[in-house]
Parts: structure tokens; C-alpha cells; sequence
């Protein structure tokens, strides 16, 4: 289990990935190698998946986002596997989840306009094994998009 020590050095990682071991050191008052053990601990625990940058998306031209809630043919023996293979080649295609329930899988897609969109819509989504039904919501504003824990 997590003590009060992890809880601070995972808090302090969350808001600023980039820190160094020394500066985390720094931050939760231990030394850099009790800190460097407790980092690696908690990385061989799968506490801490690792460290990835988050991209700005509509700075990189890409100003459309829309979320695609799917329901598939599953009379089909492999509709799932199938489809999420193909999904998955889909560049512009940035999240998959799947769910129990009416809807199968949600889509996350970018596109750099409107005119892009369609393209990536008939020529990619459409073209997807086993769709029986598709809701497309596209995104107004993103109000909270975080996935820190509160530590």
C-alpha cells in the first residue's frame, strides 16, 4: 500500500512529470536515493505506467474532435477483435474504450477541419468491420480533461 511519503512524491510527479529525481528528492524531504527507490518501486508495482507528453492537439492544426459511440454486429464470431484491428490503424483515431451495455466501443477521433473530418469519415470509419449502429458527438469544449488522482 501507498504511505503519506509515495502519496507526496506521486502528487509532485502528476503535476510536474518532468521533475528529476533530485528535485523530487527535494520537494518531499528525502534524499535523491531513497526517492530513486521508491520511484522504482512504485514503477515495478505498475503504480507509475510511465511518462508521456501531452500533446496540444488544436495547435498542431487539429481543430475538430469528435467522439464516435458504436455498436456492433456481434452475430459475427470475431466482430470485436476485427474491428479493433482495424481501428487501431486508423491514424486520426486517438482513444478506443470499449463498454458493457447498448454501445460496444467509443472512438476518439481528431481531424484538421471539417472537410477532413468527412474524409476520415467515409473513407476510414465507414469502411470498419461489424458497425451495426454510430452516434457521432462532436466536441463543443472540454471542460475537464485530467487524469490526476487526488493524492
Amino acid at each position: 500500500m501507498l504511505d503519506d511519503t509515495d502519496r507526496r512524491l506521486l502528487r509532485h510527479l502528476q503535476a510536474d512529470p518532468s521533475l528529476t529525481v533530485p528535485e523530487l528528492a527535494d520537494r518531499c524531504d528525502l534524499t535523491p536515493g531513497k526517492a530513486g527507490r521508491r520511484i522504482d518501486r512504485l514503477r515495478e508495482a505498475g503504480v507509475i505506467r510511465g511518462t508521456q507528453a501531452v500533446i496540444n492537439w488544436q495547435a498542431l492544426g487539429f481543430a475538430v474532435a469528435v467522439s464516435l459511440r458504436i455498436t456492433l454486429d456481434k452475430t459475427a464470431p470475431r466482430a470485436f477483435d476485427d474491428f479493433l484491428d482495424a481501428a487501431r490503424k486508423v491514424p486520426e483515431v486517438i482513444e478506443i474504450q470499449t463498454f458493457l451495455g447498448r454501445v460496444d466501443v467509443r472512438l476518439h477521433i481528431v481531424a484538421r477541419d471539417l472537410a477532413h473530418w468527412q474524409q476520415v469519415y467515409r473513407a476510414q470509419v465507414l469502411t470498419l468491420p461489424h458497425i451495426a449502429d454510430i452516434e457521432a458527438l462532436m466536441t463543443v469544449a472540454t471542460l475537464k480533461s485530467d487524469e490526476a488522482l487526488p493524492l
